[in-house]
């Protein structure tokens, strides 16, 4: 049995032939291109190796003493039908080439093959199988990670939020999302996807900003070999790949004027023609939108198509701030620590649950903080608290600086410096916490040291206490 421990760079190879010349030469070549190569001489031993371990692509000999290929390959398919399995024979013609592919072969190569080309080859079915891999392990945890249960909110505007996304999932229809940086579209696209009719099928997100335009074009509708320098093979793009499946394009508002006239081409007539190639394929694929510039004014100014742009407006699912829902940052903060404290095995109880809190004066720096990050931001934070707490309640001092000198209370006052008649319960307590910290400060001519030690508080405390309260420090003269 092949030692499955070893580690592979590029992948695991297992090579099936009769032949030693042939296994020593396949096993150098693909050595020195950073695969792990597995070798049997016989079909028998090949299933037998292929049974014990996990490869990401066979290259089977067709003619073999004890079985042949095809009896191989037959066999491999009832077991494992992603897995890529390339035929190697010394007969080239049309009629074995499409028998080995009728049977479930995924390419096949005749001997003697070109090196360059069967490398290319290998890489480009071995790279399928693994988006393949990698998108059917996110199908199963989609209904899971991104179910609305798992979207933390509670307020009246998320719940809004989430009641439209219920209606619009199973429809057909294209969803634009629109919301400031850090606010979750994704997560809401993810949602969309995971509770429609396709959610068995592919959800690719496209970062459409990072791409350049001719690579972000070859990326959404693949191309043919020979279509530019590089395109020294055929590529699928993500448009054949997600066909019945979802593609999520992040930050459209990004895309060139050309590409946007293709993507329009493929909303409408649900058909697109990859690069180099004349041939029109077919493709029905859901577009999720996200965008957090306004479109509308794009459009005005000649950048966004205003065809494209009314074709993604079929439905608009606008996501509020955190500033704006500030009563789901308790909610998220556990969300978050429950997250954070597992993958860092901290602070967990005997059930796996975190115990960590923070203190109430951290607490209130994050209710102040205006979020201009949204619930990204406030998540990094949260794993920042994670890293450094020493105890079960974190205090202000594991916050970042930024929040520490920002966070100032907010508190009303009328024209005379009093508090208003309709004062909050906390706009009260933070005025006399702010009164007796002044006082103390003033019977011990300004040291924080001394007013730390008075009100038996760590000065660090003391000092974040001064700069929320915005607090000047006044020494007396001649003191």
């Amino acid at each position: 049995m092949p030692d499955s421990t070893v580690p592979a760079s590029r992948g695991r190879i297992l090579v099936v032939d009769d032949e030693a010349d042939i296994r020593e030469s396949l096993e150098m070549l693909l050595q020195s291109e950073g695969y792990t190569v597995d070798l049997a001489h016989n079909g028998t031993e090949g299933l037998a190796r292929f049974d014990a371990a996990n490869y990401d692509m066979v290259l089977l000999d067709l003619m073999m003493p004890d079985k042949s290929g095809m009896e191989v390959l037959a066999e491999i398919r009832e077991r494992d039908r992603e897995t890529p399995v390339a035929m190697i024979t010394a007969y080239g013609s049309v009629e074995v080439a499409v028998q080995a592919l009728k049977a479930g072969a995924s390419d096949y190569f005749s001997k003697p093959w070109d090196n360059e080309k069967l490398l290319l080859e290998m890489g480009r079915l071995i790279g399928e199988r693994k988006l393949t891999t990698e998108n059917t392990q996110l199908k199963r945890a989609l209904k899971q990670r991104y179910a609305f249960p798992n979207i933390v909110g509670k307020s009246d505007r998320m719940l809004r939020v989430l009641d439209l996304v219920a209606q619009v999932a199973p429809s057909r229809a294209t969803i634009l999302v629109t919301g400031e940086t850090g606010t979750g579209t994704e997560l809401i696209a993810k949602a969309i996807h995971a509770n429609s009719t396709r959610s068995d099928q592919m959800f690719i997100a496209v970062n459409s900003g990072s791409l350049p335009p001719d690579l972000l074009e070859s990326t959404l509708f693949g191309h043919v070999k020979g279509a530019f320098t590089s395109a020294v093979s055929s590529r699928k793009g993500y448009f054949e790949a997600a066909n019945r499946g979802t593609i999520f394009f992040d930050e459209i508002g990004t895309i060139g004027i050309e590409t946007q006239a293709k993507l329009l081409r493929v909303i409408q007539e649900k058909e697109f023609t990859p690069l180099g190639s004349n041939e029109v394929l077919r493709a029905d694929v859901r577009i999720i939108a996200a965008c957090n510039a306004d479109l509308k004014k794009m459009v005005a100014e000649g950048k966004f198509r205003d065809d494209l742009y009314y074709r993604l407006y079929v439905i608009n699912i606008e996501l509020p701030a955190l500033r704006d829902r500030k009563e789901d940052i308790p909610p998220l903060i556990d969300h978050f620590f429950a997250r954070y404290c597992r993958e860092n095995e901290k602070f967990l109880d005997a059930q796996g649950r975190s115990t960590l809190q923070f203190d109430a004066d951290a607490r209130q720096i994050l209710m102040d903080h205006s979020w201009p990050g949204n619930v990204r931001e406030l998540e990094n934070v949260v794993e920042r608290a994670v890293v450094l707490a020493h105890e079960e309640v974190a205090p202000a001092a594991v916050l970042p600086d930024y929040l520490l000198h920002t966070g100032g209370l907010r508190v009303r006052r009328d024209e005379t410096g009093a508090l208003p008649a309709d004062a909050s319960l906390f706009e009260m307590v933070a005025d006399f916490e702010r009164r007796v910290i002044v006082d103390y400060l003033d019977q011990h001519n300004g040291s924080q040291t001394e007013t730390a030690e008075s009100l038996r508080i760590p000065l660090s405390t003391l000092n974040q206490k001064i700069k929320r309260h915005d607090i000047a420090i006044r020494k007396r003269s001649g003191a």
